[in-house]
């Protein structure tokens, strides 16, 4: 099987299966279920970024300060798109980055912001995959895995989002059924982009690392603050610590596969 095929394959079945169960832990209106899969999710991005992205990048470039720099320069570049879109990932089922306080509907306002910034993010998340895959194809199952654990509680507060601003149940799944379609769409360019431009994998796989590492400590940990009580920092804890697990759990069994 080709790279490409391989890519659109994981891209493909990874929009599909986040959709599929954010949709249906939003159909069974279980929202509370949102904090336990972003602190999971947290774990595996800060595993995949730290575990695998970046020291795949520091193997591949041969210089850890050109990786270094690409870090850098993403976590700002991440930062400055976050000021420009005016939107920030929500997780709960009230948002005040989205507007979405008390339950009164806004006219579809931050339902619409928040597609423009789902799209977005989608469309990157492709162009991540596309890369991991052309490095290595055990990087890319990893970074597929935990772009599917961000997206499976991104796609539930999205979906809660829209229908707090007045869409259907039906047209809010559509919306984000076709946001996810931008994930397949960067990942083709990605491929052939970076099929062109083999050099610049490294720099790629730095700025993959930073934008793991930005939303796991900018859009998902201040959120988990809002509980500071013993017994949920624990279980906050056990979860991050599971979703590391998982991705090292991952490398090992692939690993072991060659």
């Amino acid at each position: 099987m080709s790279t490409l095929a391989v890519i659109l394959i994981a891209t493909a079945a990874g929009s599909v299966l986040s959709l599929l169960l954010a949709a249906a832990l939003a159909f069974s209106a279980r929202p509370s279920w949102i904090p336990v899969l972003v602190s999971y999710a947290i774990g595996a991005l800060l595993g995949a970024s730290l575990l695998e992205v970046l020291p795949e990048a520091v193997e591949m470039g041969g210089d850890i300060k050109t990786v270094g720099q690409a870090v850098l320069g993403g976590i700002l570049i991440f930062f400055l798109l976050e000021k420009l879109v005016l939107w920030r990932h929500c997780h709960d089922a009230v948002c005040e980055a989205h507007g979405s306080q008390g339950h009164s509907h806004d006219h579809g306002r931050s339902g619409a912001m928040i597609m423009v910034g789902d799209t977005f993010h989608n469309f990157v998340d492709g162009i991540i995959i596309a890369g991991a895959f052309i490095a290595d194809f055990r990087l890319g199952v990893v970074t597929t895995m935990a772009i599917i654990a961000h997206e499976i509680p991104q796609e539930i507060g999205d979906f809660l989002i829209l229908l707090h601003s007045g869409y259907a149940r039906t047209r809010a799944l559509l919306l984000n059924f076709l946001s996810g379609v931008a994930t397949l769409v960067g990942a083709l360019i990605g491929y052939y982009a970076l099929s062109m431009l083999q050099g610049w994998t490294p720099v790629l796989l730095g700025l993959a690392g930073a934008s793991m590492l930005y939303v796991a400590m900018s859009d998902l940990i201040p959120g988990l603050h809002k509980r500071a009580e013993i017994g949920a920092t624990l279980q906050q804890l056990a979860l991050i610590g599971l979703g590391i697990g998982s991705v090292a759990l991952i490398g090992y069994f692939l690993d072991h596969g060659h």
